[in-house]
């Protein structure tokens, strides 16, 4: 499982000289040029968010005696990756001295206010879009914890569901056993009284016997 977690770490440490190096390039281009690299960066940055989220389930895998070292690493990893994006942010609106005085002539230098002005929108625009992110996330954990509740609902109207079923059946049979019981008691409550009669008809066919052969004498 660490074998995993040193791999993303590689990836990691390559992936980030990659972006560092083109974040500080960025400032220095302008147009088309600057623009793909901009994108080519953020695209980098995502494939850097999803090392991180594996990184951080293969730390949820480790046994708990050699966690802590591993989730040192991982908060380490995540600072640098912040560090990473707000140079990015940085470095989209930078421009360097060569570059703004192309663009700016003689007025470079008013162009700093400008300039720190865009990076706190940008910043507000980028915390603005994390909270919506988040809501997002909070939106869609609660209607997959509502899915989950609604399956196992319905899950458990189908255990009480055989289980009425089961019930109606044992009640079926018993009532059956029930008359099946009856019946042969009944039977036998008659087998005894035909028993008894013909012991008394015997007995008194006996007596009758006795009577009149000691009449005859």
């Amino acid at each position: 499982m660490s074998s995993d977690f040193e791999a993303y770490e590689q990836d990691f440490g390559t992936l980030t000289a990659e972006i560092t190096n083109k974040i500080g390039r960025i400032p220095k281009l302008a147009g088309e040029e600057k623009t793909q690299l901009v994108l080519n960066v953020d695209k980098q940055l995502e494939e850097v968010r999803e090392l991180l989220e594996q990184m951080d389930l293969e730390v949820r895998e480790i046994p708990i005696q050699s966690r802590g070292m591993y989730n040192s690493r991982l908060k380490s990893y995540k600072q640098e990756m912040e560090k990473l994006e707000k140079d990015f942010k940085r470095s989209r609106i930078a421009y360097s001295d060569e570059v703004r005085n192309e663009l700016l002539g003689d007025d470079g230098s008013s162009s700093e206010s400008q300039r720190a002005h865009l990076l706190d929108n940008t910043e507000r625009l980028e915390r603005s879009s994390r909270r919506l992110e988040a809501g997002y996330q909070i939106a869609v954990e609660t209607e997959q914890v509502g899915q989950e509740i609604l399956t196992n609902l319905h899950s458990d109207r189908e255990k009480i569901q055989r289980s009425r079923d089961r019930l109606r059946e044992t009640d079926a049979n018993l009532g059956k056993s029930s008359r099946i019981l009856t019946g042969m008691l009944r039977r036998i409550i008659q087998n005894r009284v035909l028993v008894f009669i013909l012991g008394a008809i015997i007995l008194l066919t006996v007596v009758l016997a006795i009577y009149f052969n000691l009449r005859g004498h």
